[in-house]
Formats: C-alpha cells, structure tokens, sequence
C-alpha cells in the first residue's frame, strides 16, 4: 500500500500512455485478451486519506472503459466466451472480461445502470458470509477506525504500540503497519485481533459489512440479470493460502452449495480473495480444479493467451485502479501484454 510503489506504477503508465506506445505493443502481442478486476464503483473524489480507494473507480471511468473497449475493436464478453477464444484454434477480436468481487451495494446502484446501458457481460464474485454480514469488511474497517480517531492503539501481539492520528500522514504509516500485519497473520488470529480492536473503537462489524455489501435480496438483481454471471468467492472471503487443507477445500466447496440454493445455478466460475501469490497458490489451483469449477480468477497481473486454456484456474487479471482513473490510461489497461511483465514475463503463472 505503500506511496512510492504507486508512484512507480504511475511512471510505468505514464510510459506506456506515450502516443502510440501501447497500440504498438498490443500490434507485436500474442495476448488474446484481458480480464478486468473491480470492485467499487463510487462517485466523487475520495478523501485525502482513503488508502482503499485503490478499489474504487467512479461510473464515468466505468463507462469510459467500457466505450474505450468498443472504440478500439476489444469484444466484451462473458467468461464462458473468453474461455471459448482461449481454446480456439482460430484468432479472434480481441476481448475483455468484465468481473467485480465482493458485491459492494455501489456496483447495484451505480455499476448495474452503466452495465445494462451499453449491454455489457460482467461477472459478480460473491462470498457468502459477506452478503449475510457474517464475514467482515476488514480492510474498510481499519480505514474507517482510523480515519474517524486522532490516536489509536493496536496490539500486535509484543505490547500495545501507540499512534497519534491527527495528520493524514501518520493516517497512511498506521494503516499500513496495521494493514501488513493482518496480511501476514493467520486468520483466526487476524479475526481475533480485528474483534478487539472495532470493539475498542465501537466499530460494529455486522452493521458495517450490511452498510457495505448486499443482502440476497438486493443480490436478487444481479441472479435474474441476463448480463450477470454470479460467481464463487468463498464463504468468508479469507485468505486461502492460510487454510489447512481441508479448511481451504470447504470455503470453495461450501460457497458453490449456498450460492446454488439460493441462485438456483451451479457457479462454475471462482475469484480466489484477495488473489496475489501469498494468497493462493498451486494447491487452491488445483482443489478449484478438483471441485469441478471451470475457472479460477486470480489478482496476479497479466494478458490472456493460448496456454492460459491449459490452466484456467489460474487466470491473471488487470485491476483497474482507483489511482489511474484517467482516460490516457486506457490503452494500457487494453494491452495485457504490459501487465504481463509484472509476472516477469510469464504467460502463465500457476504456482
């Protein structure tokens, strides 16, 4: 989450946005496609400390990217298509895939009329408990605490370390300290932690994941809507490198039943949480295999080639990020093959 590594992102891309530079890649590529990552779709600008607004685009950028993929010859297609193109001998348009995880209650209000305007196929990855506000937003609720406190205390496990919060600097160094260590603990103990820490700073959890994410009922738009192929994201949207094994096989395997009950579908397609290597790997790729699921999604950077056919529990995806809102931009989110150097070149990443 650091400042400096999303400056040199933004160097990466003011690069690539140069005229013609990416037009020129994508000419010379063998990337078939890309797959979009989102996950909130706000309006307005974010608050100068909103470390969690790299999730968040507006409706206009949504609509631009939609219009910008039309605009170059890009076919936006479902996932089932993609995959299709993937195993086709025959070269095809281009394409991209739309997909948003979590289902904040934004991509119902803003996302959804965007979506159907310009008859755009998309993929929603649900986790279970999240819509029953039985799992919690974790990474928006320790943006939230802090934001709302001048002072805060966080156990870490070696002692209670102090942080005075009243600039939006010493804002950022808490969120990231406290941000990291979640990532790297275990989840029963992040759970644990994250608990004690709402509950000092009245911070209801339950109330704070309904006030974020959809209930069935308003999920029910997006089950009957012909654009929208609901996906699995697990039951509780952890981290399933974490999980023993049989703990990881259960989010999967659970997840699948409770949305078949109450979608009246079979999900066959998956979005491992949160997505990067230190979240899942080479067994999750093959228990999603072994469970039957046709795809898995994950958030490691890349283009969509031929050999990914071979392996689609282990797709690559391209976020589109809430720091490059910007329609010069465009082209380089269109050509996969840039992101594809950020896996160092691999066009297939399944370990």
């Amino acid at each position: 989450m650091g400042n400096l590594k999303y400056k040199l992102i933004r160097a990466g891309m003011e690069l690539f946005a140069l005229p013609g530079v990416s037009n020129l890649i994508r000419s010379f590529s063998a990337s078939r496609g890309v797959f979009f990552t989102m996950h909130r779709v706000l309006p307005g600008v974010p608050a100068a400390f909103s470390p969690n607004s790299i999730l968040q685009i507006t409706p206009e950028f949504l609509e631009e990217t939609i219009l910008a993929c039309r605009a170059q010859n890009v076919d936006i297609v479902d996932i089932d298509e993609a995959l299709r193109r993937l195993s086709s001998q025959q070269r095809e348009n281009r394409f991209a895939v739309f997909s948003f995880d979590d289902g904040y209650k934004d991509n119902l209000e803003f996302a959804l009329p965007i979506l159907r305007k310009h008859n755009c196929p998309f993929t929603l990855y649900i986790a279970t408990n999240l819509i029953e506000a039985k799992a919690e937003v974790w990474w928006q609720a320790i943006e939230d605490i802090i934001a709302n406190s001048d002072a805060i205390e966080f156990d870490f496990g070696k002692g209670v370390k102090q942080y005075s919060t009243q600039s939006i600097s010493a804002k950022w160094e808490c969120f990231d300290e406290i941000y990291d260590f979640m990532r790297e603990a275990p989840e029963a103990e992040r759970l644990e932690k994250l608990t004690s820490f709402a509950k000092a700073y009245g911070l209801d959890l339950e109330q704070h994941c309904r006030d974020l994410i959809m209930d069935w009922e308003e999920l029910q738009n997006f089950i009957d809507e012909p654009l929208c192929t609901i996906g699995a994201h697990t039951v509780n949207h952890y981290e399933l490198k974490k999980l023993s094994s049989e703990a990881m096989r259960a989010e999967i395997q659970q997840s699948v039943e409770i949305l078949t009950k109450k979608t009246g579908s079979v999900p066959t397609h998956f979005s491992y949480p949160v997505g990067g290597n230190r979240s899942a790997g080479r067994r999750e790729f093959a228990a999603v295999k072994e469970l039957g699921l046709h795809s898995g999604v994950t958030t490691r950077p890349g283009g969509l080639y031929k050999e990914n056919a071979e392996f689609p529990n282990a797709l690559p995806r391209v976020s589109i990020n809430g720091n490059y809102q910007k329609k010069r931009f465009l082209n380089v989110f269109l050509t996969g093959a840039i992101f594809t150097t950020h896996s160092g070149g691999k066009k297939v990443n399944h370990s």
